[in-house]
């Protein structure tokens, strides 16, 4: 069976896995998306007094700016992840969790630490994909009127969304000489490019979120730590980031990778 015999068994199986999945795929990546930002937010209420103490110790900002900080992203992100397993109000909730990334990215020194600023910024890749399909959802409501063509804002949310993604991966290539990790750095790095360009999309995105699921469980089993260790909430985490960049992972799967993408400009030749 030569390469291209796989490549076509791989995406058929793949095209046979939306048409099962097609009516709740969207859903749990919705789900998995807000993860992330659902456990935050549920955090900040339990660790209420330890988190305001760190920001008031941290920033020297006084009991009543701290406090607000913790209240700021407790009511923001659990508020956010109501409105989009809702689908009321989506496009402000993923403006209202942006804010939330751009405010924890100061707030607790991520910017200058370039794998947390990473991952933050590959679930800012999630949210925008979210953004774009909302702004789908408002556009089907209108449809038969005539409007301006596809070259719309969406689309390049749906790239910068789709590059933004693949920095989660990033984080995760070891960069040492063991075969293990040379054969999973290549394969990685393939199916990321993949994605970045909008190749074979559907089937290198739903590739990298069984590669990132499994890794995520093996590497970041918080359940295994007892909770009062710190080891526990750092894996705890990094478990829920993944889930939400998996989540954007499978967004890409359901909608597809946009206007700008090589699997959209094959159409046309």
């Amino acid at each position: 069976m030569g390469n291209s015999d796989i490549m076509g068994a791989a995406e058929d199986i793949a095209d046979q896995f939306l048409r099962m999945t097609k009516h709740y795929l969207p859903h749990l990546a919705r789900l998995c998306l807000i993860s992330t930002f659902l456990e935050d937010g549920i955090r900040m209420w339990f660790q209420w007094n330890e988190q305001r103490d760190y920001i008031e110790a941290t920033w020297n900002c006084g009991y009543f700016l701290a406090t607000c900080f913790v209240l700021i992203n407790l009511l923001g992100q659990l508020g956010g992840c109501i409105l989009i397993l809702s689908r009321n109000f989506v496009q402000y909730a993923c403006f209202g969790l942006f804010g939330i990334i751009g405010l924890q990215t100061i707030a607790y020194s991520i910017l200058w630490d370039l794998k947390f600023l990473m991952r933050n910024l590959a679930l800012g890749g999630g949210l925008l994909l979210l953004l774009a399909e909302s702004r789908s959802e408002g556009k089907s409501m209108f449809a038969g009127v005539p409007t301006i063509s596809e070259s719309s804002p969406k689309q390049y949310m749906q790239l910068g969304g789709r590059v933004l993604l693949i920095l989660m991966f990033m984080t995760l290539l070891h960069f040492n000489a063991s075969f293990f990790s040379i054969i999973q750095n290549v394969v990685g790095t393939g199916l990321i490019v993949l994605v970045a360009i909008g190749f074979k999309t559907k089937l290198a995105a739903l590739t990298l979120v069984i590669w990132l699921f499994s890794i995520n469980l093996y590497f970041n089993a918080f359940w295994a730590i007892p909770a009062y260790k710190p080891m526990h909430d750092f894996l705890k985490y990094d478990f829920f980031q993944s889930m939400s960049v998996i989540g954007g992972l499978l967004l890409v799967v359901a909608l597809g990778p946009g206007g700008v993408s090589m699997d959209e400009k094959k159409k046309e030749w």
